[in-house]
């Protein structure tokens, strides 16, 4: 069967791509920017990759006639100030484009919208719903509330809040009930869709056993990790000091902090449960489900995490418009080192960042990180999804990683800090030499005045790092 994946790069597209290539399906993985998606070797046969921009319609005539199923996993929370308009004309070009092919049904995964008053973001999911409802194909879809999964949004949030806070001052939006389900089940419920009749031109709403308030959540949590927390909740936090609240404790961003606590003030719960009666499942209780997702940490088998959506930060661009790295009008701190173990080396150089550090100066690292916070950065607190393994479009503390190859020896970073100017990070071997090549395009008189602040800075930080990826 064919299959059209949309959202590929995404936390759930990750997911449920290895998940249809294993049940023999052929798929094609729409994506923005063809170098973010990583093909597993084992299906490569099985995938063809499409660069399309569901923003313009043009691009979407690469979809072939031949698509049985379409998955529209697209979001675009937060990812702008007008992220409602941009999905709502995703989801139309994506309608106009996919009635052009021999479509019979369309899987779209949006949120629980039972209460009246809805957020911006719940509001946005149902309006490309309806959007979707418009197509001649038969629409399924299937509404989620909170997903627990290693690397999604939700677990890290609870992880961040609880791992870090002993006693924490929260918000009355910590009170509203919610119903988690867990990422395998999620998966499951897409699959079981897949020309499935009677599910054709329905909506579900899917969750777990659990129903819990945000508070339940966190000390459930506690209570897995065996730690002692204290929640006390005051209704004197506004949205934007919760926001902010937020922001600082988890590795979100301040826009997507904003949307959160939007939409946490909204119930979540189930009301229509028909999804059971058609697809026979047991579904994971909370408690299971974060059991799960540690146990996937722990084996360092997280398939997929929001940090690496660019949604994890404020900006939006291509991987292939930064791949090459420019040298007019720029500031360069070229550095190179012969290499005593090669293997030894590459090990170090994509091991770097997250809870492995930069393995010099870490302390500064640490006040970059918080001072990115401070005017509204990524800080460092989004670490790295694997302990070993980069990947193009991964993110690692505040950079995005352009390019990864283990066997040519290089990887090259992009700055996604805040800065006035683009900055690069390389490290390249050549021979029994090890490159580490930083590059900083200023924005006019204030990014010069910039590198030349922290110059000294960087002259203590890159020599210690380059002998440290060198020496044992």
């Amino acid at each position: 069967m064919n299959i059209l994946l949309t959202g590929a790069t995404g936390y759930i597209g990750k997911r449920i791509l290895p998940a249809l290539a294993k049940d023999g399906h052929h798929i094609y993985c729409g994506t923005r920017d063809i170098q973010r998606l990583s093909v597993p070797e084992a299906f490569a046969d099985q995938i063809t990759v499409l660069e399309m921009d569901l923003l313009n319609a043009e691009s979407l005539n690469s979809i072939p006639y031949s698509i049985d199923v379409a998955f529209y996993l697209v979001h675009s929370m937060a990812s702008s100030g007008n992220y409602q308009k941009m999905e709502q004309l995703s989801a139309e070009n994506f309608r106009m484009a996919i009635e052009r092919t021999c479509v019979q049904q369309v899987i779209y995964l949006g949120g629980i919208v039972n209460e009246d008053k809805l957020s911006k973001h719940l509001e946005s999911r149902k309006n490309v719903e309806n959007e979707l409802r418009k197509g001649k194909y038969n629409l399924t879809v299937l509404r989620a509330g909170i997903i627990i999964g290693s690397g999604s949004a939700s677990f890290e949030i609870i992880r961040d809040i609880v791992e870090k806070l002993p006693v924490m001052i929260t918000p009355k939006w910590l009170n509203t009930k919610c119903q988690p389900i867990g990422i395998s089940d999620v998966i499951c419920y897409l699959k079981a869709c897949i020309l499935n009749a009677k599910t054709f031109n329905q909506n579900f709403d899917i969750g777990g056993p659990d129903i819990l308030t945000y508070k339940e959540m966190l000390l459930e949590y506690a209570h897995v990790r065996k730690l002692n927390r204290y929640i006390f909740t005051v209704p004197v936090m506004t949205p934007k000091l919760s926001s902010y609240w937020l922001y600082f404790v988890t590795s979100t961003s301040f826009k997507l902090a904003a949307s959160l606590v939007d939409s946490m003030k909204v119930e979540v719960v189930c009301k229509d449960n028909r999804i059971r009666e058609i697809i026979k499942t047991e579904t994971l209780t909370y408690r299971k489900a974060l059991k799960r997702a540690f146990n996937k940490i722990q084996n360092n088998e997280i398939v997929s995490s929001w940090k690496d959506s660019f949604s994890s930060g404020d900006l939006a661009y291509n991987i292939s418009d930064f791949i090459t790295v420019p040298s007019y009008g720029c500031f360069r701190d070229n550095r190179s080192l012969k290499i005593k173990d090669k293997s030894y080396t590459i090990e170090r150089i994509f091991g770097i960042g997250g809870s492995n550090g930069w393995y010099y100066g870490n302390w500064m690292w640490q006040l970059r990180g918080f001072m990115d916070k401070l005017v509204g950065g990524v800080g460092l607190r989004r670490g790295r999804t694997s302990p070993d393994k980069l990947f193009a479009g991964d993110a690692v503390d505040f950079w995005r990683v352009l390019y990864a190859n283990e066997e040519e020896g290089r990887l090259l970073l992009f700055a996604e800090m805040k800065l006035p100017g683009e900055a690069w990070l390389e490290f390249r071997i050549k021979g029994d030499k090890l490159f580490q090549n930083a590059t900083f395009r200023p924005h006019g008189i204030t990014g010069r005045l910039y590198w030349y602040a922290v110059l000294p800075f960087h002259g203590f930080v890159f020599n210690g790092m380059i002998k440290s990826l060198i020496n044992k």
